[in-house]
């Protein structure tokens, strides 16, 4: 099973619990700019059907920061017994991994920060280890 497929069965599994709410968290770089041209063209570099040429490019970086899990969101929980009906949301990562994948050290550095600060952190290999993750199951 793929990690994309892993992670689509937890957000479809997990989506409409009412005390948890999970976000796809897509760490990267792209790219930024005026488009120019599209396609083949006759400028003397030759682009495929899929190329793009951008002027004043910059870059784009997606996510929170390197290392930042694939899920991220938050988990209600109740307070007691002070503050009886309170409300209160606990950050939530996730790391999606398959097979004998392992976090990269980033990964690990951001999953252990959460953890650290009283946040839900851990790896899923599947749509049941969130509920261990929460302390579900």
């Amino acid at each position: 099973m793929t990690e994309s497929r892993v992670l689509r069965q937890i957000l479809r599994n997990h989506g409409a619990r009412p005390d948890l709410r999970l976000f796809r968290n897509n760490v990267g770089t792209g790219w930024a700019g005026d488009q120019v041209q599209r396609g083949a063209n006759s400028l003397p570099i030759r682009l495929g059907p899929d190329d793009v040429v951008i002027r004043n490019a910059r870059p784009l970086h997606a996510g929170l920061c390197p290392g930042s899990s694939d899920l991220i969101g938050w988990r209600i929980l109740e307070i007691t017994p002070e503050l009886v009906g309170a409300q209160l949301a606990v950050f939530v990562a996730v790391e999606v991994k398959t097979g004998r994948q392992q976090p990269t050290k980033d990964q690990n550095q951001f999953l252990g920060a959460v953890d650290d600060a009283g946040g839900v952190a851990g790896v899923a290999r599947s749509p049941m280890d969130i509920a261990t993750l929460l302390g579900d199951g």
